[in-house]
This record gives structure tokens, C-alpha cells and sequence, in this order.
């Protein structure tokens, strides 16, 4: 069934009774050529660009719990591609060119906002920093401003320009950088695989790997055992512990990103506004909540939840920079598992055991990355050599030293 204007109207005069399942609930099959581990965002667009763009269809989706119930339901919904460094930057415009013709590709409303993003400058050191940066993306094609402080104070009058230690010099500006519908993203994703045959697998745990003479044979799972030709793993925060079964042991470590939303208000944010001189970011959702998120909780976790101290650090960085926000109730909050990286970037790449490969690492990153790592990592799958895109993204990068350290904190994956 495909969505449309008409199929709407003419549901809509017979009581919405003829809408099918967006997807179905198959039983596993014994073996299939590819298997992904991990119905998040990233492995759901693994799948559609496998089936559609590749023609692999023999593919199942694993997921030990429900479509939408981690990640990529638990994140800010920002997507941008405002990096500097040519490991990521030509990554991420990808990723942004594929968003902006997404609900084209799937045929359905995933709600994509290119409403622009803003990153607010301080100091003069980090005006040179974002100049720095804006170049870089121009260099690529994404498009850059930088705007000094009467344009910014044009744009966004309501912000605390004069806050004695954190006085607003300006911003840098991608216009084509927004949000999107993050639970849409995954459904709609969800619903193309099924259409071009894959298996999507719902609670559905893996509990190991069969591996012999260095090559997987499949999964063992709470659903009983799998072949598969190839494994692909992209389980986000998770990451470790999976890889773990397979005797892997990953340069990564798993924190919990809380984010929040307040009570419904009047438009006020036109667009994303991040904090230069602390770690908030802001926008505005449709239904008037305020949607923000600053730091990760700085210890190792794989609890859905936070700690007060965050909460408490993100509020004053709110306030800080948007004083009105005082009065504003928070309406709820929640938290997403982060496979946080030594250099703060991730991975699509093949492991050493033949026919197992891995895509994680993935930091702030991840829901944005949505759409090029989905194709990245089928191309992977597909050809057996990286994406033109995500050539710098493998596993060996410390021990070769060609780290991809976009903040320059070093191997410290707290900091990133």
C-alpha cells in the first residue's frame, strides 16, 4: 500500500477501516544471506538500502525488543552536517543529502524540518574555530554563515546577549540542518524493508555467535539458531556487549544522554540553537514542547535513566543562555545508551572474523548519521569495500594512529 493524499481522503470517508500492518511479524527462517543485529534506525536503513539500492533481500532484522524502542526513539531528533575534519564532513553532507529526499525514498512522512541550526559564539577564539569550521563545510557543499551579533540578535531576540561571562559574539549558521520525526524515521524505515522482502524480527535477543575457523555461521538467539552468510551488528549502545559474545573486545564505552521536553508553549525557537559556552542545544517541536540535551552522565552504564547532577547542569546551561525558559515546566525526560569512542568518531567496517561486521561508535553522532550509515554499512555488506564516505571510519584506526578526533580531546571518550 502506498501512502498519498488520495489513499488519505478516500480512507478518511470510509472510517480509516482499510489501512493494512505498516510491516509484518514473520517467524525466523533457518538461515538467510545477511542478518543485521539491531532494528534501531541504523540497522532498519541498513536493511532498506540492502534491498532497494543493492538487491539483497534474503536479509532479517534482529531486534531483542520492540521497532523504535531504543536509540532512535531516545535522542534531540537534530540532524546536521556542520564537522570539519575530511573524515567526517563528506560523511555527514552525505547523510544530509539522503535526509532531504528521505520521505521521497520511503513514501512516508517522517517529518523532516530543515528549519536550520545555530551555534552560538563566545569568545574570539571560537569565532576563528567556527570560521574555521564553516570553510570546511562550504569546501564540501553544505552551506555556512557566519553572523555577527546584531544578526543573531535579529534572528533570535529572546537569547541573554549580554550575560557578563558568556556575552554572544555571534553564530555559525547551516540553514539545511534541522530536526526530524526520530520514532517516523525508524517505521518508515521499517516499512520500505518489509516491502523489498526483509524479515523483521521483533524480540528477538542474540545470545551468541557460532563461529568456526574464523568464519561465523550464524546466531544463536532467544528465538532458537539462525545461519546467515553474513552478520552485520549496529546495536548502538550495545555494542560492546554483543561483540563481546564474539570474543571482540571494542575501543568504546557505553554512557547514558539524557534528554528532556517541556510543557507545550507558544512558537518561539525558529530553528536549533546550541550553547557555545556549555553543553546545551534546543529546539522547538510542533506540539510547542521545548526539546533539549547537554552532557552525557560521565560513567560507564547501560541504564536507560540519569543522574540529577546532568539535569541539573542542562537546566543552568538553559537558563543561562534563554532566560525566559525559567518559568517553563519540564514535561518528562529519558535517556539514550551512547557507544561513546576513544576519538569521539565511528565505525563501519569489517572484523577480523570473515563474514562479521560492525557498525558502532557512534558518540553524539548517531541519529543524524541515520541515512549514510545505513548505506554505508549495505554497502559494505553488499561489495565487501567500504563507501566512498566511510573510508576513515574502521576498526584499526588507534593502532595505525589515524584517529578522527573532531573536538581534539584525545582518547578520552567522556569528552566527546
Amino acid at each position: 500500500m502506498r501512502y498519498s493524499a488520495a489513499r488519505l481522503l478516500w480512507e478518511g470517508l470510509k472510517g480509516h477501516k482499510g489501512w493494512g500492518r505498516a510491516w509484518r511479524d514473520p517467524e525466523p527462517k533457518p538461515s538467510y544471506d545477511v542478518v543485521i543485529i539491531g532494528g534501531g534506525g541504523h540497522g532498519l536503513a541498513t536493511a532498506h538500502y540492502l534491498s532497494k539500492v543493492y538487491g539483497v533481500r534474503d536479509v532479517a532484522v534482529l531486534e531483542k525488543g520492540w521497532i523504535g524502542g531504543g536509540n532512535v526513539g531516545r535522542n534531540t531528533t537534530i540532524i546536521r552536517s556542520n564537522y570539519l575534519l575530511d573524515g567526517n564532513e563528506p560523511f555527514y553532507e552525505f547523510s544530509m543529502k539522503l535526509w532531504e529526499n528521505l520521505e521521497q525514498d520511503l513514501n512516508y512522512n517522517a517529518m523532516v524540518s530543515q528549519r536550520g541550526i545555530m551555534n552560538l559564539i563566545h569568545t574570539d577564539a571560537q569565532r576563528d574555530a567556527f570560521r574555521r569550521r564553516g570553510n570546511a563545510m562550504r569546501l564540501y557543499g553544505a552551506g555556512s554563515e557566519l553572523l555577527d551579533a546584531d544578526q543573531v540578535r535579529k534572528e533570535v531576540p529572546f537569547l541573554n546577549f549580554d550575560n557578563a561571562r558568556f556575552p554572544i559574539k555571534g553564530a555559525l549558521v547551516q540553514r539545511r540542518g534541522g530536526t526530524v520525526r526520530h520514532d517516523a524515521v525508524a517505521w518508515g524505515y521499517a516499512r520500505s524493508a518489509d516491502q523489498h522482502g526483509v524479515d523483521i524480527i521483533q524480540n528477538c535477543e542474540v545470545t551468541g555467535f557460532r563461529i568456526e575457523n574464523g568464519k561465523v555461521l550464524g546466531i544463536e538467539t532467544t528465538r532458537g539458531y539462525i545461519g546467515a552468510g553474513k552478520v552485520g551488528v549496529a546495536v548502538a549502545g550495545n555494542s560492546s556487549r554483543v561483540m563481546a559474545k564474539a570474543g571482540m573486545r571494542l575501543p568504546i564505552e557505553s554512557h547514558v544522554l539524557q534528554a528532556f521536553v517541556s510543557e507545550g508553549l507558544k512558537p518561539v525557537i525558529p530553528g536549533v540553537i546550541t550553547f557555545g559556552a556549555g553543553h546545551f542545544y534546543v529546539s522547538q517541536s510542533d506540539k510547542g514542547g521545548l526539546v533539549f540535551g547537554g552532557d552525557i552522565d560521565g560513567y560507564n552504564t547501560y541504564a536507560q535513566r540519569g543522574n540529577m547532577p546532568v539535569v541539573e547542569d542542562v537546566a543552568e546551561g538553559g537558563v543561562a543562555l534563554m532566560p525566559i525558559i525559567g518559568r517553563a515546566r519540564l514535561l518528562r525526560m529519558w535517556g539514550g545508551i551512547m557507544d561513546m569512542s576513544m576519538d569521539g568518531s565511528p565505525f563501519i567496517d569489517k572484523t577480523h572474523i570473515d563474514g562479521l561486521y560492525f557498525n558502532g561508535g557512534w558518540c553524539y553522532g548517531g541519529f543524524k548519521a541515520t541515512p549514510a550509515s545505513g548505506y554505508a554499512f549495505a554497502h559494505l555488506l553488499a561489495t565487501d569495500t567500504p563507501h566512498d564516505t566511510a573510508t576513515a571510519y574502521r576498526l584499526d584506526r588507534f593502532r595505525s594512529g589515524a584517529m578522527i578526533d573532531e573536538k581534539g580531546m584525545g582518547a578520552q571518550p567522556n569528552l566527546h
